[in-house]
């Protein structure tokens, strides 16, 4: 797997944060200019990292399929709802069309029978952190690990599956989540498309505008099933049928974002066998 840019600037930076500090003592220190600038890149490329998830900085991101997939990954944040949720699964299942949901572990707790008729309409479960922690990019990488556990744990309780998917809250990350995903071999999950739905409640209109452009082959959608806090149902999913008429017109299956990793991957071994 290539690395992907923003890290490798990051590398670079800190290296470069290592040879300034090695010239300083060795012989003489580089112009007060350079430091700063070189201070602020790396701050910069630092912050990046933990509030621009698809940038793959810290962790190894999934966040888009090959072009050639003919597929796209609708993926629902925030769930589960007693009512928002099931209004989702009934909308997909009259279209066909499958997709992943990343819970809440506290909300699975709280109603285990809509995440056993999540996977049981054949649609996937991923992790969201148990109480979606917006925090939980800078908690001991111990903390993470024991939050993504309890949530597993929770789902597995409910629809006996057990998720390796996981989208941090808010897509915030940092080195530990790195760290943690890796000990529970879990795949981070990012997107390539959004509608800023969780902010606000915008129109149905505008969240058909902020998503149609960027449906196109190995997309991965961004919506909520269901509200952070509260009971006021997102109003992206009233915009879901409209949604699904797009992919339909441009010949696009919805599908889980397993099945759409699960492509790439193939994609890749032909590439292999092909040259």
């Amino acid at each position: 797997m290539s690395v992907p840019p923003a890290r490798l600037l990051l590398i670079l930076l800190v290296a470069g944060a290592y040879g300034v500090l090695l010239a300083t003592f060795v012989s003489a220190a580089p112009p007060t200019w350079f430091i700063i600038a070189h201070l602020v890149a790396l701050a910069a490329t630092i912050h990046l990292g933990i509030f621009c998830l698809g940038l793959g900085v810290f962790v190894d991101v999934f966040a888009r399929g090959d072009r050639g997939s003919r597929s796209v990954a609708l993926t629902f944040d925030d769930g589960p709802h007693p009512l928002h949720t099931m209004r989702v699964l009934e909308l997909l299942e009259a279209a066909g069309a499958k997709a992943t949901f990343f819970v809440i572990g506290a909300k699975v707790d709280a109603h285990p029978e809509v995440v056993a008729e999540i996977v049981r309409r054949g649609h996937e479960v991923g992790l969201h952190s148990y109480t979606h922690d917006r925090l939980l990019f800078m908690r001991h990488e111990s903390k993470i690990v024991a939050d993504l556990v309890r949530t597993q744990d929770a789902v597995e309780r409910a629809a006996g599956v057990r998720p390796k998917l996981f989208r941090p809250p808010v897509g915030f990350s940092s080195p530990r989540t790195r760290v943690a995903v890796r000990q529970l071999g879990l795949t981070v999950t990012g997107w390539s498309a959004r509608a800023f739905d969780g902010a606000g409640r915008p129109s149905v209109a505008v969240i058909v505008a902020r998503i149609a452009p960027s449906l196109e082959d190995g997309a991965v959608v961004l919506l909520h099933d269901a509200p952070e806090r509260g009971d006021v149902a997102p109003t992206s999913i009233e915009a879901i049928p409209e949604l699904l008429a797009h992919l339909k017109q441009r010949g696009l299956s919805a599908v889980t974002v397993s099945a759409l990793i699960a492509g790439a991957r193939e994609s890749v071994v032909v590439a292999q066998h092909a040259r």
